[in-house]
């Protein structure tokens, strides 16, 4: 079996394990985000709009703009394949259209550029890996956005989403935390630790 057909293989059970764990949730479940967040106030933060079973982090972005200290939050569109994700401003307020894969994306706002991102994802690894839905958006953004500075990934899932390990390959870009509806998990045995 080649590394497409196991990254098939892992996404479709991982849909799976997600869509049980998104059925059980609580109202609560990004109380632990809300906390990590904390500390970036006043960063330029990218949250992403709900898809599906994903977890909801939008109460994690109206937070991080009530914090107030000049904070601002975007979220992704897609300008097209293979290319990296770029980021409108978002506000609770804001018009929304549809936009590529039905994903929600502000209908005008600034294009900002992030150095906070939550990240969206189908499974992680404690080694920090993620595995995405195999556009490598995430992987080209973070790519490029870490070659021009300090950038923090924070992925966001359910506990039920782990697995032991990912399958990944070079291209795929490291997560610099992960936080389930429990905290933070500890990362370890990272092959690419920043």
């Amino acid at each position: 079996m080649n590394l497409t057909d196991i990254k098939a293989a892992a996404r479709a059970e991982a849909f799976a394990r997600r869509k049980l764990a998104f059925a059980a949730r609580a109202a609560s479940d990004c109380d632990a985000l809300i906390t990590v967040l904390a500390p970036y106030r006043g960063a330029v933060l990218a949250g992403y709009m709900p898809m599906r079973t994903e977890i909801d982090c939008l109460p994690a972005m109206a937070a991080h703009l009530a914090a107030g200290q000049g904070g601002r939050v975007g979220v992704p569109v897609i300008p097209g394949p293979a290319q990296p994700l770029r980021f409108h401003e978002w506000t609770p307020q804001v018009r929304m259209m549809e936009g590529a894969f039905k994903a929600l994306i502000p209908e005008g706002g600034a294009e900002l550029v992030p150095n906070v991102l939550i990240v969206p994802l189908l499974a992680f690894d404690r080694r920090g890996f993620r595995l995405g839905y195999g556009g490598g958006f995430y992987d080209r953004t973070l790519e490029g956005l870490r070659a021009r500075g300090p950038v923090t990934a924070i992925g966001f899932a359910f506990a039920a989403q782990e697995v032991e390990e990912v399958p990944i390959e070079p291209t795929d870009q490291p997560l610099d935390l992960i936080v389930t509806e429990h905290g933070i998990l500890p990362l370890t045995g990272r092959a690419n630790s920043r």
